[in-house]
């Protein structure tokens, strides 16, 4: 339990479950979260009520709810016969039949995962955000651990004042409760369970309306106003986009995006409001390197795909991650072009090759595929699909499949037959290649993407391996940046000056490759300093600095103030190049040392500590303070660092016996 802050939650709830999903009909929740810092035994009362229909005569039914504590549990505002065994609330009575009932209770909690606190006890950044993938919200609000089951979920939140509160649906109200700010939350369409959401933290707004008239909401930190179109670039462009491939309209009442700290991933697809990490905001340079574009499409399209219409089970995961992952793709074509599109699933045919040769391969119906196959094969089967049956056969099989499970579960077999249908052809032989065989088809898919963009043909044929002088000769002509890159990684020895008047990107694998600097590309090397790339100017920075000692001043008087992303690359890198530069006096060595070290602490983000870690480890300087901070990190709730911490942990241990 947190000391400084205690959830209580009020809760009167429509149900169902896995199991008797049949007999009960549960249409609508409604539920109060109360956010205080009142003394951890206090509690709190509210009354709720809520209606749900018998299907079939059954004696008793539950709700998932992990961990809670339970008062005035009523059923038609009479006291009710119920269990708490620590996981579900089991209700009992004499259920019939077409009768319609009321449930009301009191509950609190204080929930060790999907509902997270951070910057309450260490002076942060304070944020509550959730995160109740697959089957977790339980843990903060009773619900349905069932993908399956739909609900209305209609809620409010009582929280101190100064803090934004943003959830699923529409804001109806915010209003003044004297002891907080009560925020009141409508959603008109049912969704399920793991796709309730909220974020609580010190948030400014910019706002917006797609082509359709849906107000769309920008969610950012007050600092961070210069960061706001960099990191939210094309948000418009392509919800208006997906909106119109998809030919089915923006199901839900708006679309909110909001940044928090420490994400468990990159972002999620909660009803009407993505969450997502704040590592993806930029600035204008971070954005060439790192950008929210992608992550941004793709949590978007989820709320087709996932959000309005669900899989089944895991078995058909696909049809949210894959589907989510190739309008992503679509999206970014709209915005970057096809050779981008194009290149994008070559790489990923390429990671899907490369899974296989490991032995890791599974089918696409397997429910224990990694990622990489249900995200990147998933789309790559759209892909492939789409080729086969022609555009306007895969569009409208796309729509009629939206339309007819919308608010509801389907499987694969549901949309392979839509497409049939309109194709007028049976597609076993297509579903067993591409979905049910172990190993991805790679030769199809490379054959596919050469006879569909000239730039990923011209790139398989480039090999300097087997011949350098022809590469060298490549690299005087219009070949694709993506070309120039593979050129450089196999034979960094071939960049002359003339290719410094590269684009962005060859410029950057310019900084990555040549490692060993000759002196008469000095002048345009130091040139990468000036990029707009913080990947470019930290690997230049350090090459300089290896190469030319002395420089070495001159260097790091240039990127003195220069930070990097979110996880401070650049300045990190800085730091340790200035410790161990001795004839450099411009700063207090102690003082950049005890800032690198402060680094560790849980104040800062998980990436931004593990690269701290990563340096005073590099220089043997973890001291007492980094150990402690090491040891903090093993209990974080962001399961990287924990690892990453255990690892460091057991090596410094190891070291020391």
């Amino acid at each position: 339990m947190k000391n400084t802050f205690i959830v209580f939650c009020l809760f009167i709830v429509n149900f169902c479950f896995a199991q008797q999903a049949d007999f009960v009909d549960f249409k609508r929740v409604e539920s109060l979260i109360v956010f205080n810092q009142l003394a951890v035994d206090s509690t709190t009362y509210n009354s709720y009520d809520v209606s749900f229909k018998i299907l079939k005569a059954t004696d008793s039914i539950y709700l998932d709810a992990v961990n809670m504590e339970f008062k005035h549990v009523a059923l038609n505002n009479s006291a009710a016969k119920f269990k708490n065994d620590g996981k579900k609330l089991i209700i009992y009575n004499d259920f019939q039949k077409d009768e319609e009932h009321k449930l009301s209770f009191i509950f609190f909690n204080a929930p060790k995962k999907a509902m997270y606190f951070l910057g309450w006890e260490n002076d942060g950044r304070k944020q509550i955000w959730t995160q109740g993938q697959g089957k977790y919200t339980s843990n903060w609000l009773p619900s349905i651990d069932d993908v399956n089951d739909k609900i209305e979920f209609d809620l409010k939140f009582l929280a101190p004042r100064g803090y934004e509160v943003i959830s699923n649906g529409k804001l109806k109200s915010k209003a003044d409760s004297g002891s907080g700010l009560l925020w009141e939350y409508d959603m008109e369409k049912p969704m399920s369970s793991y796709l309730v959401a909220v974020a609580v933290g010190e948030y400014s707004k910019k706002s917006e309306l797609s082509k359709s008239g849906i107000p769309l909401e920008y969610y950012y930190y007050p600092e961070d106003s210069l960061k706001v179109e960099p990191t939210y670039r094309y948000s418009k462009q392509m919800f208006d986009y997906l909106e119109d491939e998809i030919g089915v309209p923006y199901p839900w009442q708006n679309y909110k995006q909001v940044p928090v700290h420490d994400f468990l991933y990159a972002g999620m697809e909660n009803t009407s409001i993505t969450i997502f990490s704040d590592a993806f905001v930029v600035d204008s340079i971070g954005f060439n390197d790192k950008n929210y574009v992608n992550v941004n499409a793709h949590e978007l399209a989820h709320q087709w795909f996932g959000d309005l219409v669900t899989a089944k089970s895991g078995e058909h995961h696909w049809l949210q991650e894959g589907f989510a992952t190739y309008y992503a793709l679509l999206a970014e074509r709209d915005i970057f072009g096809d050779e981008y599109f194009y290149f994008k699933l070559f790489d990923s045919a390429q990671d899907l090759g490369r899974q296989d040769m490991a032995g890791d391969g599974t089918s696409l119906l397997n429910p224990k595929s990694s990622s990489l196959t249900f995200y990147q094969r998933g789309a790559w089967v759209l892909h492939a699909l789409r080729t086969a049956v022609g555009d306007n056969v895969f569009k409208q099989a796309v729509k009629n499949y939206l339309n007819k499970y919308q608010f509801s579960s389907a499987e694969t077999n549901d949309f392979i037959r839509e497409v049939e249908r309109l194709y007028g052809a049976k597609l076993t032989g297509f579903v067993n290649l591409w979905l049910k065989q172990k190993e991805f088809p790679f030769d199809e898919a490379i054959t596919l993407l050469q006879k569909q963009s000239k730039r990923v043909n011209e790139y398989i044929m480039v090999n300097c391996e087997a011949n350098s002088s022809k590469c060298a000769e490549q690299l005087k002509y219009y070949i694709s940046d993506k070309a120039k890159i593979k050129i450089i990684a196999q034979n960094p020895q071939l960049v002359t000056k003339e290719l410094f008047n590269n684009s962005l990107k060859v410029r950057q694998a310019i900084s990555q490759y040549v490692t060993i600097i000759p002196k008469d590309l000095k002048e345009h090397y130091e040139s990468l300093l000036d990029d707009k790339s913080y990947i470019t100017i930290e690997s230049a920075l350090y090459n300089l600095w290896v190469n030319f000692p002395e420089e070495r001043a001159k260097y790091l008087t240039k990127t003195r103030n220069i930070e990097g992303f979110k996880d401070k690359n650049v300045r990190l890198l800085w730091i340790l190049l200035n410790l161990n530069t001795p004839f450099y006096q411009a700063d207090n060595k102690q003082g950049l040392f005890d800032e690198l070290v402060n680094y560790t602490s849980d104040k800062y983000n998980a990436d931004l500590r593990i690269n701290a870690f990563n340096y005073l480890k590099l220089i043997k300087s973890c001291n007492e303070r980094c150990k402690s901070n090491l040891e903090n990190a093993k209990t974080h709730h962001n399961w990287r660092l924990v690892k990453f911490a255990k690892e460091m942990s057991d090596e410094l241990n190891q070291k020391q016996n």
